[in-house]
């Protein structure tokens, strides 16, 4: 009996004087990134973009590995189920740490317990778009409308469950009005219908949402960050009016449960360095999206608590479901 257990403890040992070692000499090959969205979307857009100049700050090739379907849960769960190597992280955003096991509770992976969270590296603002002949002119005179009008209003959605839908139900809660929810397959079939006048509000991403601005065809009230984004510096905070309101759609990065801490704090400070570079932030600019100071990776994870409580309200007190 002392002889096996002496054998287990040596084996143990090993294998914990295996884990500074291979943190040591990480990386020494291709970094598979997976993207649990399709390719050339904005999510995808970002890893290539940020996945570029994070390889030439940790010395190895992010290969993007593009994994779409189920809301991002199934490349989710093929990040969270990867040895814990450093060599499979996981792009993560909103809809798929924050948004998903409220909408969705019964999926293959705890949000919390089976990903190691690494770094929040963006963030992606909408912004509240009305057509051209809506009588109000500012957030407020819009809420006053509404609640003059109720019911009789109607928002948009890219679909049930989305962050759209939800910010509308965290506006439509914050400023107190009734008004019904109208969901298609995406916001871009939405936004014939909002220019004609058919639906009478819809909470955009701010890159796809701004041209309409710009040409005339719609008119922006208001950003939904806390303060005013520097994609679009003209729009004030929908939070000047309600106070406290913010919807953003984050991006972030995790490995699998049980990664070296060593592992971690590289990653970590490849995109800390990549975020700060000058071009990189042009980049994303064009892409709608904010860089992140991505911070400790204990404060991406409280960040990330707090945003699913606040989207788990919403989801419970409205009754939303993606059916």
């Amino acid at each position: 009996m002392k002889r096996t257990t002496r054998a287990a403890l040596a084996a143990a040992a090993l294998v914990l004087a295996a884990v500074p070692a291979l943190a040591q000499n990480y990386p020494n090959r291709p970094i598979r990134l997976i993207v649990p969205f399709p390719a050339a979307g904005a999510t995808d857009l970002f890893a290539r973009t940020l996945g570029q100049k994070m390889g030439e700050k940790l010395g190895a090739t992010l290969v993007v590995d593009n994994k779409p379907g189920a809301g991002g849960a199934i490349g989710s769960d093929l990040a969270a189920k990867a040895p814990p190597d450093g060599y499979t992280l996981l792009l993560a955003t909103t809809s798929t740490h924050a948004i998903g096991p409220a909408i969705t509770p019964k999926l293959p992976y705890d949000t919390v317990r089976d990903f190691t969270p690494i770094a929040h590296v963006g963030d992606a603002p909408s912004i509240m778009l009305v057509p051209v002949n809506t009588p109000a002119k500012t957030v407020r005179e819009w809420i006053d409308n509404a609640k003059k009008n109720p019911g009789k209003l109607n928002y948009a959605s890219s679909g049930n469950g989305t962050i759209v839908q939800l910010t509308a139900e965290l506006f439509k809660a914050q400023a107190g009005v009734f008004v019904t929810h109208i969901p298609y397959r995406g916001t871009a079939l939405a936004v014939p219908d909002l220019i004609s006048g058919k639906v009478d509000v819809l909470f955009d991403s701010l890159p796809t949402g701004m041209p309409h601005v710009r040409d005339g065809r719609l008119r922006a009230l208001g950003v939904t960050s806390l303060k005013r984004s520097p994609l679009a510096p003209e729009l004030p905070p929908i939070a000047d009016t309600l106070p406290g309101f913010e919807s953003n759609t984050w991006f972030g990065f995790y490995g699998p449960k049980g990664l070296p801490a060593d592992i971690v704090a590289r990653v970590n400070k490849a995109a800390n360095e990549a975020l700060a570079d000058p071009e990189l932030k042009d980049k994303l600019a064009r892409l709608g999206i904010e860089p992140a100071n991505a911070g400790t990776p204990e404060q991406f994870a409280k960040m990330v608590a707090t945003d699913a409580a606040k989207w788990k309200k919403i989801v419970v007190d409205r009754k939303i479901t993606n059916d």
